[in-house]
């Protein structure tokens, strides 16, 4: 992911050979998203920019697109992502509580990033652990069965492990 590296040739080089694959048919606009945010980590305002001048779709077009789906992101993430899964089961067995212990250990609501940008918060309708309810992911590390003080213990240990890498 590029931080703050809008005027390197490196930057541009990158969307420059994504854009190779644009045959000039609108309907390449979704997967042209994918990989731009495959190599930037989220779409940066810039490239949305360039974007628009390279394919002729407005801005206002693009962002249309860019917020109805969520998968699309218009601020970096941090290097971890934590899933909290919301689905039936979790919900039931206190996913909030999970949740708020998370957000409140890492002082980020959920979708937000932490300062230091080691992790983001998301919350997800099912992650198809069910049996393991309350679960999150950290990344493809799956933690269940928590509590609020256990979902608290997984993020300090997952912090302790990535201070030591």
């Amino acid at each position: 992911m590029c931080n703050n590296c809008a005027q390197t040739s490196q930057y541009w080089e990158q969307f420059e050979a994504i854009m190779t694959d644009f045959s000039g048919d609108r309907s390449q606009l979704i997967p042209l998203l994918q990989k731009l945010q495959d190599a930037y980590g989220y779409l940066p305002a810039d490239i949305i920019s360039r974007l628009s001048e390279r394919t002729g779709i407005f801005v206002s077009q693009i962002m249309g697109v860019i917020t109805f789906y969520s998968q699309f992101r218009l601020e970096p993430v941090g290097e971890n992502i934590i899933r909290i899964c919301f689905g039936t089961a979790c919900h039931v067995i206190g996913a909030e509580n999970i949740a708020d212990a998370i957000c409140r250990e890492l002082g980020v609501a959920l979708g937000e990033t932490t300062e230091d940008r080691l992790f983001t918060v998301e919350s997800v309708a099912c992650l198809g652990c069910c049996s393991l309810a309350p679960v999150i992911m950290i990344n493809e590390e799956t933690h269940g069965r928590l509590t609020p003080d256990t979902a608290r213990e997984v993020i300090r240990e997952f912090r302790s492990r990535e201070a030591k890498a």
